[in-house]
């Protein structure tokens, strides 16, 4: 007899995040909040935040009877496979970050390939991916682009990763898409806007999905006419053409 080696395991469920302070019902489809109310173990970034997203979820959730591991930045590559023993024992499991989409810019991956090694099936869900969403607002080339992650902190270093990002964005037409920390939003404002042409696009997409939230595209020329006050929020910076 063959046995189906996925149905004797957990499977891995990526849980999208809300980007920002909105209802649950304005970002994410009802599914999610059913897929959650099943899980009892959940791998996260950020407990606290993931508790407080749980309960959003499914007010009926006790949470104190999940089970909940750390997985972030800081986890070493040896720690993995505790993370999915409960897969190996038939458990499906939850993967929250502390925003948006798990394994894109944010910690998720490396689970999600020991997944892979074992066999599990692993299930993405739909939901907010503030990469793809400023993409989409941007009116940028949506068929070739590159999220490059955080700028270098460095200010010469900073300045001449942008020159390469604007470089290649000419070369390739290629959208080229940053951030950093919020309250280094205004830096890396003023640098893009300081060493780019001024017939590059700049698109400032802030706090997406909230009620905060800001998208304005203009030529870095007209930026600096009309440079804006960027908000400690959660931001992207695309480099694009018109």
């Amino acid at each position: 007899m063959i046995v189906d080696k996925k149905a004797t395991l957990g499977d891995l469920y990526l849980i999208p995040n809300l980007l920002g302070e909105t209802s649950v019902d304005s970002s994410l489809p009802p599914l999610i909040a059913s897929i959650v109310s099943g899980l009892t173990h959940f791998a996260v970034e950020d407990e606290r935040n993931a508790r407080r997203f749980i309960k959003q979820l499914c007010p009926e959730k006790v949470i104190r009877e999940l089970s909940f591991l750390t997985l972030n930045e800081h986890t070493k590559k040896e720690e993995i496979p505790p993370l999915a023993a409960p897969l190996e024992a038939g458990i499906s499991v939850g993967v929250i970050s502390e925003a948006g989409c798990p394994g894109i810019a944010d910690p998720g991956a490396d689970l999600v390939a020991r997944a892979h090694v074992l066999g599990a099936r692993v299930r993405p869900l739909v939901g907010p991916c503030s990469m793809t969403l400023a993409l989409m607002a941007s009116g940028f080339n949506g068929q070739r682009w590159r999220f490059v992650g955080y700028a270098p902190i460095d200010g010469e270093a900073r300045k001449d990763t942008l020159r390469t990002l604007e470089r290649d964005l000419y070369a390739n037409n290629e959208t080229q898409i940053l951030m950093d920390t919020p309250y280094r939003n205004q830096k890396l404002f003023d640098d893009l806007v300081g060493v780019c042409r001024s017939e590059t696009r700049l698109c400032v997409a802030s706090a997406l999905t909230t009620r905060s939230e800001s998208i304005q595209v203009r030529s870095i020329g007209e930026w600096r006419i009309n440079p804006c006050s960027l908000p400690k929020e959660p931001a992207l910076f695309l480099l694009g053409t018109s």
